[in-house]
């Protein structure tokens, strides 16, 4: 019996996406809930476990296009994995098959497959019933060829790419080649350049900036902040912290804090924009962006006002791990009413980020850098850090958004501001 592999329903909007990549070679025994390909669509990346164990035989290739409901593969829950046992009866064994004279084949590829000694019969990996076909139909020697599946298992493809190699006079054959390799074959390793199709994941983010830009009043404003208490108390807590929770205290507790507390002392920054209407929230999810080798995503971290520091960075670190690995759900994508974007931990000193649109405003955060500073008359060293405020100028005035980004660097440099709510 054989399973569809069918492309899963992943959002009303969602109709199509790429197939980025297999885990898993066609004719690969895969075992119940392995991962098995990866999926990238114009929102999220995110991989998908068989359903059953078995065979597989893949129906598409990496990178193809592939369609909502879409069958890209088959599992025969009836195969054996390689190395297993049986007792099968001896008229099941193939190279007895190609013996009996009421098989009606081309002499060579019988005769070829009758000369297989360990694919059928003593081997400990056995060939699959795609590989067994493509060998009848072949007439390759499997005994020949090194096995690219798991546990050096002789894959239809291993097959195919010998029966189509020229011939050599060395005895060494040529490595099997991977069911997607990581150069196209029409692209030249050499040239000076090379093309690839955009990805539907970075299709979406340069559509969604360029509405941000065309559909909004983008102004940024800038402040500095002195991080002296907020490193000084993650110092002082560091520890205990850790062996409280689990995890350690970072930076950006204390800024989604300071936003949240900031969108409640400022709450015309909490609102959007919907045709002719202002819509205030009274609700405080902010967005975090986390880079990925697939682009930039934001996980949105819900009702930020009734968490504590523990409960922020335990979120902003799941949604980062899973993010990376391609788990991101839709959900845990939607509803922001807020973004922050550190590009500091890639050194950044400076920039002007663009809103997550329809939010009307982004902070963006920077490296910390020693600076002299003036304080009380003196010029001393401290570690500063660069805060950017881009906001939609149609929705916020200049005089909160400056109030907003003051509001939010007295509570970084004094953090008992948001345990009192001041």
């Amino acid at each position: 019996m054989a399973t569809e592999v069918i492309i899963p329903a992943m959002g009303e909007s969602i109709s199509s996406g790429i197939l980025a990549a297999w885990h898993v070679k066609d004719g690969d025994y895969v075992e119940k809930d392995q991962a098995i390909y990866e999926l990238e669509t114009d929102k999220i990346t995110s991989e998908a476990n068989a359903e059953v164990a078995g065979i597989i035989s893949l129906k598409v290739a990496a990178d193809d296009e592939v369609d909502i409901g879409q069958v890209v593969a088959t599992i025969d829950e009836s195969a054996a994995p390689a190395g297993s046992t049986t007792t099968t009866a001896p008229v099941a064994d193939p190279a007895e098959v190609a013996d009996t004279p009421a098989v009606s084949e081309p002499a060579p590829a019988a005769a070829a497959l009758a000369a297989t000694p360990s694919a059928s019969s003593d081997s400990q990996h056995p060939l699959s019933p795609a590989a067994r076909k493509a060998a009848e139909e072949t007439g390759v020697d499997v005994s020949t060829i090194p096995g690219s599946g798991k546990d050096g298992r002789v894959t239809k493809s291993d097959i195919l790419a010998a029966a189509s190699a020229p011939a050599t006079t060395t005895a060494t054959p040529a490595p099997a080649p991977t069911t997607s390799p990581a150069i196209p074959t029409q692209v030249d390793a050499t040239a000076r350049e090379s093309r690839k199709k955009m990805s539907p994941l970075r299709r979406k983010i340069a559509e969604r900036l360029v509405t941000a830009t065309q559909e909004c009043a983008l102004l940024t404003t800038f402040n500095e902040v002195d991080m002296s208490s907020v490193m000084k108390l993650r110092k002082q807590h560091q520890e205990k912290f850790v062996e409280r929770h689990g995890i350690k205290l970072g930076f950006m507790s204390f800024f989604t804090k300071a936003v949240t507390h900031a969108l409640q002392a400022v709450p015309a920054v909490n609102a959007r924009i919907e045709g002719n209407e202002i819509v205030t929230q009274h609700y405080f999810d902010i967005g975090v962006a986390v880079g990925t080798d697939k682009g930039l995503m934001v996980p949105t971290i819900r009702d930020c006002d009734q968490k504590g520091f523990a409960e922020i960075e335990q979120d902003i670190l799941g949604y980062a791990k899973a993010a990376r690995e391609g788990k991101i759900q839709m959900s845990d994508l939607e509803g922001g009413v807020f973004t922050i974007s550190n590009g500091g931990i890639y050194g950044s000193m400076l920039s002007t980020p663009i809103i997550n649109y329809p939010q009307p405003a982004i902070l963006g955060l920077h490296n910390i850098t020693e600076r002299a500073v003036v304080v009380n008359g003196e010029i001393v060293i401290r570690p500063m850090m660069y805060l950017a405020l881009s906001y939609d100028h149609r929705l916020i005035d200049g005089k909160e958004a400056v109030t907003f980004l003051n509001t939010i660097k007295d509570a970084i440099e004094d953090p008992s501001r948001l345990l009192f709510g001041i």
